[in-house]
């Protein structure tokens, strides 16, 4: 090998360590951009497994999850669920498309309050298309005493915690009962109706779906139309 071979040799040695000399760097580099993203996937994936392991110690129980089969799941196609035993105040969770969608049998103290609460909401009148036409009322919902609303926020794609409770301490005394976000603090009433002043830019989504009787739910398609 010539002199000048070994010269640039050398040269093209020292430029690859170079560029390879500290990979904790780069590691560090890629965590910090992907941290949040994966912390956010980690809460939705959590939400959806909560419904898997039965009760759990909320302010109103939670009932367990209701999965449709592998192959439906990665089909996305509509899954059913069984609510003739959701009591007022309980939240079912069932997954659709990877996703935690929410059943709420809603009292009627939360009835009440989700007329009250127009002044203090970003879109009370559900403007923002977020659900199906025939949800695009007050209560959001088919049946008044039924939310079926999917539990991630629309603002970077957490997943709320579901507080029923009437005024309780760490989120004041004008809270009638809703969905708070932990991850940057976005509020939503039992309707999915988002509040005034919160990183949500808009309500939370209403997933298509349908009554086969008032037992049972279809979500993913209505009208016998699969979304």
């Amino acid at each position: 090998m010539s002199a000048n071979e070994r010269k640039t040799t050398g040269h093209d040695a020292s430029a690859a360590g170079a560029s390879t000399s500290d990979p904790t760097a780069v590691e560090s580099s890629v965590a910090e951009h992907v941290a949040d993203p994966r912390r956010r996937r980690m809460l939705v994936r959590s939400a959806v497994a909560v419904g898997g392991l039965g009760a759990v110690a909320l302010a109103a129980p939670m009932l367990g999850s209701m999965s449709p089969s592998a192959r439906a799941k990665a089909a996305g196609a509509p899954v059913e669920a069984t609510i003739g035993k959701l009591a007022p105040g309980q939240l079912l969770t069932v997954e659709w498309r990877g996703k935690p969608v929410w059943i709420v049998r809603r009292t009627e103290e939360t009835l009440k309050n989700l007329e009250a609460e127009s002044e203090r909401l970003s879109d009370p009148a559900s403007e923002v298309e977020q659900q199906p036409e025939y949800t695009r009322n007050t209560v959001r919902s088919i049946k008044p005493q039924t939310l079926v609303v999917i539990g991630i926020c629309t603002h970077l794609g957490c997943s709320p915690s579901y507080r029923p409770e009437i005024a309780p301490a760490d989120l004041g005394a004008d809270w009638d009962g809703g969905f708070f976000c932990p991850c940057h603090g976005s509020k939503f009433d039992l309707a999915g109706r988002v509040y005034k002043g919160v990183p949500a830019p808009t309500n939370l989504e209403i997933p298509p779906h349908r009554y086969v009787d008032d037992n049972t739910i279809i979500i993913g398609e209505d009208s016998g139309v699969a979304a």
